[in-house]
């Protein structure tokens, strides 16, 4: 798949890359998530180097990052180093030899630093003293987020206060999934695959429906993506497959605290920390009704779609899609794929109210006998309040409904915007400015 987007992150790389002085970067982001495409095409087009770390020796690693910089300092990979400080050391004399500028990009940081806990101080003594001197541009990055946060944002930290550049590679936005995908079953793709370049490579290496593609790449035993929550848990730093069992009550359904500890069995205080660090990874999101950002009815929900439809559906019958027919496992699949749709438009249409321009974030908003409005928002200016519904299909007897909804009583008197969020919509728009249609090929960005 080509490269796609990340014209922010790559101007914000290249402009380190021309400081006078050489500079210090800091990059995370979950695995999957496109980050080291990134640094790799960053590299290529400055004739960096760019090196990823595993979990052999301290000795190995310097070994191989050697080889690493040889092919930009030759002679460099015949070197051998008796430890980090060593190594950084002759870089920095060679880099002031050649007026080699690098960049230089360590990802993994935080494997090299698992078999060599001196490491963040000997990066911080190359960035205070050396990298200035070399004119070097160097980057740290990592997928373990609590272990890059640890190690730089930290206030106690060695390398705290360093980067000149300190950013986390996020998701593709909804509108670029057309270019990798293709513009039929946006909708579909997105409930599959989410923002994740890495699963929208591997989906379009496969033919056939979306329901195809989740049968050869997920639900299939021999599937690359089978076993892909029990990889991202295992391959973080330190391990997190403790919070393994917080994500299968999760994605059976079971979304309050108090719910959560009586289907594990376990007390609700020992919760607090799993939930944090699956809220940390960004594998869930802590929902709490609009206006109630310090509310006690928060409910936890698997953020990322793929991992959302893998704990529904995968998870609970893994013995038995090892002896299912890929029929079987498609309509096992259709009995969960209209809520897991319901459950990813609604997500859509939340996180699409900021491109409407003059709105604040947008949530939910519940409460005990009243009925639920799916997208809340309240303009910058706190005059105005946007009520929304989500629905996959809908018509103008829908839009009829929306209008006619009596009001909740937080509104208190502002003037209101009603939009429908209708991934597929029959009917025409609505003339009046203060209601909305948005579909699909919106949310997409097919049209405006």
């Amino acid at each position: 798949m080509k490269f796609i987007n990340r014209h922010d992150e790559l101007a914000r790389l290249l402009a380190l890359r021309r400081r006078r002085e050489g500079g210090f970067a800091a990059v995370s982001g979950r695995r999957r998530v496109g980050k080291t495409r990134l640094l790799v095409e960053w590299t290529t087009q400055t004739e960096g180097v760019y090196y990823v770390a595993d979990q052999s020796s301290a000795e190995l690693q310097r070994r191989y990052l050697g080889l690493a910089i040889g092919t930009r300092l030759p002679g460099f990979e015949h070197l051998r180093f008796p430890d980090w400080r060593a190594l950084f050391a002759a870089l920095a004399q060679r880099a002031v030899e050649t007026r080699w500028r690098g960049p230089i990009v360590l990802d993994e940081l935080p494997y090299l630093v698992l078999q060599a806990p001196e490491l963040p101080s000997v990066l911080q003594q190359f960035v205070d003293h050396d990298l200035k001197r070399a004119r070097l541009t160097l980057v740290v990055a990592g997928s373990s987020q609590r272990m890059m946060q640890g190690l730089v944002l930290d206030a106690s930290a060695p390398l705290f206060g360093r980067a000149h550049e300190l950013f986390a590679v996020e998701p593709l936005a909804p509108s670029f999934l057309p270019q990798a995908l293709g513009t039929r079953a946006m909708l579909a793709n997105w409930t599959a695959w989410g923002g994740i370049p890495r699963y929208w490579e591997l989906a379009a290496s496969v033919r056939g429906s979306v329901a195809a593609r989740v049968d050869r790449l997920v639900l299939d035993p021999l599937g690359p993506l089978h076993r892909e929550p029990d990889s991202i848990l295992l391959e973080e730093v330190p391990s997190a497959l403790e919070v393994r069992p917080v994500l299968d009550a999760i994605g059976s359904g079971v979304h309050r605290v108090s719910e959560l500890a009586a289907r594990m069995g376990r007390p609700m205080t020992s919760l607090a920390r799993p939930l944090d660090r699956l809220v940390e990874m960004k594998l869930a999101r802590r929902e709490v009704p609009f206006d109630e950002p310090g509310s006690k009815r928060a409910l936890y929900r698997i953020a990322d779609p793929l991992f959302r439809m893998w704990f529904r559906v995968v998870a609970p019958q893994r013995g038995p899609l090892a002896t299912m027919t890929p029929a079987a496992r498609r309509a096992l699949l259709a009995r969960f794929w209209p809520d897991l749709e319901a459950q990813a438009w609604e997500e859509l249409a939340r996180a699409h109210v900021a491109r409407l321009g003059g709105w604040g974030p947008a949530a939910r908003w519940w409460r005990a006998n009243e009925s639920e409005w799916d997208v809340v928002a309240e303009s910058h200016d706190r005059k105005r309040l946007l009520l929304g519904e989500a629905k996959r299909s809908a018509s103008m007897h829908d839009l009829a409904r929306l209008v006619a909804r009596p009001l909740p009583a937080f509104v208190q008197g502002r003037p209101v915007v009603r939009v429908l969020f209708a991934a597929s919509f029959r009917g025409s728009p609505p003339a009046d400015r203060n209601v909305l249609v948005i579909t699909e090929r919106d949310v997409f960005g097919i049209r405006p």
